[in-house]
């Protein structure tokens, strides 16, 4: 068998390559599409770690809760319904219910009833959450900038973000 004819399977042996049919055949990866899938999946993994970890040490705010705070702070009043902040910070309502109580302990965020409905909660941003988020804001970006973009040539940049919005059209647009 050749490269493009097999890859290595989920236990380390090759699988044969095919199309997936009505019975369900996997269609393998091949060993390039394996190396870009993997190299992708684990740096992405690795940077996130690193963002997280930074962040927190200079800043006491987790990734988690910067990323909502920015949410906050990029709305109108500054303020969402709980299950629409969930959604954008891809995150569960439970896992974003309890992040917001941790806010809010902090003084960053106060939830308050919906008055359109009455039945919904929002999550709104205080000063003191801007503020905190302001002076993590430069410490989050050069953080970006070091192990992101200095790290790329302008072409890869490109690149990245025409995958990066190709992947979110299929993906936005899946149930």
């Amino acid at each position: 068998m050749t490269t493009t004819d097999a890859c290595p399977g989920p236990l380390g042996g090759a699988a044969p390559r095919a199309s997936a049919t009505a019975q369900g055949t996997a269609r393998w990866l091949d060993v390039e599409e394996q190396r870009a899938w993997r190299a992708s999946m684990y740096s992405w993994k690795l940077l996130e770690e690193r963002l997280d970890r930074e962040l927190t040490r200079e800043t006491g705010i987790s990734h988690a809760y910067y990323e909502i705070l920015v949410q906050l702070s990029e709305t109108e009043g500054r303020s969402l319904r709980m299950s629409e902040l969930a959604d954008r910070c891809l995150s569960s309502r439970s896992r974003l219910s309890h992040a917001v109580s941790r806010l809010e302990e902090r003084g960053w965020v106060r939830r308050q009833v919906c008055a359109e409905d009455g039945r919904g909660q929002l999550a709104v941003l205080t000063d003191e959450g801007f503020a905190a988020l302001e002076a993590a804001a430069p410490v989050h970006v050069e953080s970006v900038r070091t192990h992101l973009f200095d790290q790329l040539s302008p072409a890869q940049v490109a690149a990245m973000r025409d995958i990066g919005e190709t992947l979110l059209g299929h993906l936005n647009e899946q149930p």
